[in-house]
């Protein structure tokens, strides 16, 4: 019976050759996210800012905003043939007003540039025929199990 055992194993090993595995193996293409992947994780960081600047937690706030402006240069290198990417440009003032909100500290300001941000957003949906994805301000949290005060 241990002969037979020992038999199997050397036809399973000899039929494939260990050098054969890496000879036919594809080389992995690198990831490329196609932009809806982009817009859905820019919606899910503009909702976190949103939470983080309504609790005054201006590091998150600040780091959410860094997230987006990361995401969209992302955008603009990965889809350099898409006419709404080359108007991605259009939103940056209003992100760069609600990064001058938050290094303020003013959550007054912060939800009324908040607001232009969105609206910035739509703006360019709208201009690319995009009018059926409306971004809104966030009515509960986009997670659940962050805690967005400050600590």
């Amino acid at each position: 019976m241990l002969v037979g055992c020992s038999q199997q194993t050397n036809q399973v090993k000899g039929s494939f050759p260990e050098d054969s595995i890496v000879k036919h193996t594809a080389p992995a293409k690198p990831y490329k996210p196609g932009l809806g992947e982009l817009m859905s994780a820019i919606q899910m960081h503009h909702g976190k800012l949103w939470f983080a600047g309504i609790n005054n937690n201006w590091k998150l706030a600040e780091y959410e905003t860094g997230e987006i402006k990361e995401i969209l240069t992302s955008a603009e290198e990965i889809e350099t043939d898409r006419p709404e990417v080359k108007d991605i440009h259009t939103v940056y003032p209003s992100l760069d007003s609600v990064t001058i909100s938050i290094a303020q500290q003013n959550l007054p300001l912060f939800k009324s540039r908040f607001g232009k941000l969105t609206e910035s957003c739509n703006n360019c949906h709208n201009n690319h025929r995009f009018e059926f994805n409306r971004i809104i301000i966030p009515q509960s949290p986009p997670v659940t199990n962050q805690d967005f005060k400050p600590h």
